[in-house]
């Protein structure tokens, strides 16, 4: 067992108040498939809070004890680990919660409530048996065989806490492991007893899984199981295919499954994932069928960008810049993709930047993870054609300076330059100086800008302040 110095002082501890001690959960995973780990939480056969005391009371840094009465826990940060004190404890659960009803009790009721095998092993930090592990439920052959398996039936697990079942699916992804297929039956059978779990709580595990190395394994797993048809159904609703007369359309679940996994290839933003996962959402509500060319999608990308709040809130996630970076990304994403496929313009490439500001580089790596093929020649081509495209977006702002654009003659600029002038006039004038710059008729700064609007204003009949 790894020796940390905290651990010694804790068996000092258990000795001198003559209560029995072990670390317990994610630490010893961690420990035996080699991860670093940050919290470290300890069982005590007794009072954990009187633990967590005693032990900070010995460190050196003396450390803020946190105490949750209610929970009979005790935590406080060393070292930048967070250490975490709970008395063992049996639980017990009612059909409508997912909270328990809790008793004190044994080290062996305290593994048995626990969510999962590879979760549930303890190592002793007592005198007699210091650094033995206990394990009752295999869980060392079972992180062996990358194997998820509760320690008692699957059924009463994932019905007294349905979360545990996104936690399943979670360290299936997080670790690639495999569930357990009795374990995988009774997430089936228990799916819709997830609607009694926060939506904060299923969320922040959704979040994980697309966090995770895998998440495409974890959205297999929530589609197999009918958690996404609950969780997520908009993204449920992205899977099958549909023939008439013999054409068929690609199946978009899979597609935006293959798009997030190329992302995560790339960048580990929660968000720019989040983009990959919505780049598409509105494709079901869009489909339609033309005889002549087969089936469209004609303003997926519009209708996806209006779908987004309502989905952020849906899943109560933050309705803030964070939303309104994946809305701009679903409202672009068909943009580069366009450039790549046709000869670009200057003119094309300033609007794409003006558009795209200081989320540019992000659109970039998400237009570049939806070219997804069977033909590998028609990706590659596509994808020189981006190499091409992001050349192209370098020197027209290195030339032009058009990423996070600010109108180089402003509405007070306007007022002041002429005697009667309305709002539809500034508006107007405003706008066909954008225009003009963008379009590359002149160029990028202000004296070119005030020319510029002189000459509109004459056209305009607009009358100069002496």
């Amino acid at each position: 067992m790894e020796q940390l110095p905290i651990f010694e002082v804790i068996g000092e501890v258990a000795k001198d108040l003559g209560v029995k001690t072990y670390v317990i959960g994610g630490f010893v995973r961690d420990h035996f498939l080699e991860r670093d780990s940050k919290d470290i939480d300890f069982v005590v056969v007794g009072s954990g809070i009187d633990m967590a005391r005693e032990v900070a009371s010995r460190l050196p840094e003396k450390p803020q004890v946190n105490v949750f009465k209610n929970f009979g826990t005790a935590m406080f940060n060393y070292q930048g680990m967070e250490i975490e004190f709970v008395g063992a404890r049996k639980e017990s659960y009612r059909a409508n919660s997912r909270k328990p009803i809790v008793e004190n009790g044994t080290l062996k009721d305290d593994q048995n409530r626990r969510d999962f095998t590879i979760n549930a092993m303890a190592i002793s930090l007592n005198e007699r048996d210091f650094g033995e592990v206990l394990d009752p439920f295999r869980g060392l052959d079972h992180i062996e065989d990358k194997l998820i398996k509760t320690p008692l039936d699957p059924d009463l697990t994932f019905s007294d806490d349905p979360l545990r079942m996104m936690r399943a699916i979670r360290f299936a992804a997080q670790l690639n492991f495999k569930i357990d297929k009795t374990a995988l039956k009774a997430i089936k059978t228990n799916a819709e007893r997830i609607k009694i779990v926060s939506q904060e709580r299923t969320t922040d595990e959704l979040n994980k899984i697309i966090l995770s190395k895998n998440p495409s394994v974890g959205f297999n797993h929530l589609f197999n199981t009918g958690l996404l048809h609950i969780i997520f159904p908009e993204m449920a609703a992205l899977h099958g295919v549909e023939f008439i007369d013999g054409k068929g359309h690609k199946d978009n679940f899979y597609h935006t499954l293959q798009v997030l996994e190329n992302v995560c290839t790339m960048s580990d933003d929660l968000w720019l994932r989040w983009a990959a996962i919505l780049h598409d959402i509105a494709k079901p509500p869009t489909k339609r069928f033309d005889k002549r060319i087969g089936w469209t999608f004609h303003g997926h990308e519009d209708k996806g960008a209006r779908m987004t709040p309502k989905i952020f809130r849906n899943l109560r996630l933050p309705l803030n810049e964070k939303m309104k970076f994946v809305q701009k990304l679903v409202q672009l994403h068909l943009r580069p993709i366009a450039l790549a496929k046709s000869t670009v313009t200057d003119s094309a490439i300033r609007r794409l930047l003006y558009e795209g500001g200081e989320d540019i580089d992000s659109l970039m790596k998400l237009c570049r993870a939806d070219i997804t093929s069977k033909n590998e020649e028609k990706v590659l081509k596509y994808l020189k054609n981006f190499d091409l495209v992001e050349e192209k977006l370098k020197e027209v702002e290195e030339k032009d300076k058009i990423r996070n654009w600010q109108p180089p003659v402003s509405g007070n600029d306007i007022q002041d330059t002429f005697e009667i002038i309305i709002g539809k006039h500034i508006g107007d004038i405003k706008s066909k100086i954008k225009e003009a710059i963008l379009d590359g008729d002149i160029e990028n700064n202000r004296e070119a800008a005030l020319e510029f609007m002189f000459k509109l204003g004459d056209e305009m009949n607009l009358k100069r302040k002496s």
